[in-house]
Formats: structure tokens, sequence, C-alpha cells
């Protein structure tokens, strides 16, 4: 798939991004993308996403190092989410941890869900 026409993107344009290592199967970050985010990937083999905070396309490790390589993306059975898999250099995570899915929610009950 190239030209996206199949991906539901939102209202805003984007389409959630979940990002998995290749190497641990770990989820590495959840962010978002637009088409132009999703054609820069496929290009460039690097991941690209859309910035909602700063309202600009940024690819992953730009500034930081942390370059994520693309190994193949998927998108789910209703087309309105991506999975990449990648090839993490350093971590995914701003705070330096691999994963941004590192805190652990505690004491959660059946009955508080």
């Amino acid at each position: 798939m190239s030209d996206f026409s199949e991906i539901s993107f939102g209202d805003n344009g984007l389409v959630p991004v979940i990002t998995q290592s290749v190497e641990t199967n770990e989820v590495l970050m959840l962010a978002y993308a637009d088409s132009t985010a999703l054609s820069l990937t496929q290009k460039t083999g690097l991941a690209h996403y859309f910035s909602r905070s700063r309202n600009k396309i940024w690819k992953k490790g730009e500034t930081s190092g942390n370059i994520q390589h693309i190994h193949d993306v998927r998108v789910d059975c209703d087309f309105d989410a991506i999975l990449y898999i990648v090839s993490q250099t350093n971590h995914a995570c701003h705070t330096g941890k691999m994963s941004c899915f590192h805190h652990k929610l505690e004491d959660i009950t059946s009955d508080e869900l």
C-alpha cells in the first residue's frame, strides 16, 4: 500500500502509530502520523511521525540520535492504526527509558475498571 487510500485517518488527518521492537517485540511508543509522515517512512526506511504539539513532521532521532530503522509497516484490520516494527538505536522514550510504557498502574482491581 503506497497511496494510503484505505487508511482511515482521523478528523485531524492523523492515524495512531504503535512502534514495536523487532528484536524483543516490546512496544516502544505510541505516536501519530499523517500521510506525509507515512510516505517519508516508506521512502527513507526511518520512522517519521507527526508531532501534534509542534504541528509538524519529525523523524525519530533527528536531534537525539535515537533513530528507528523500519523493518515492516503494518495496518490493522480496520485500517485505523499503524504498526511500525523497528530496530531502535539507543532508547525510544525521551526520559531515557527503552520504552515509553515504563510506568505500571499498581493496585487496580477489576471493580475499579
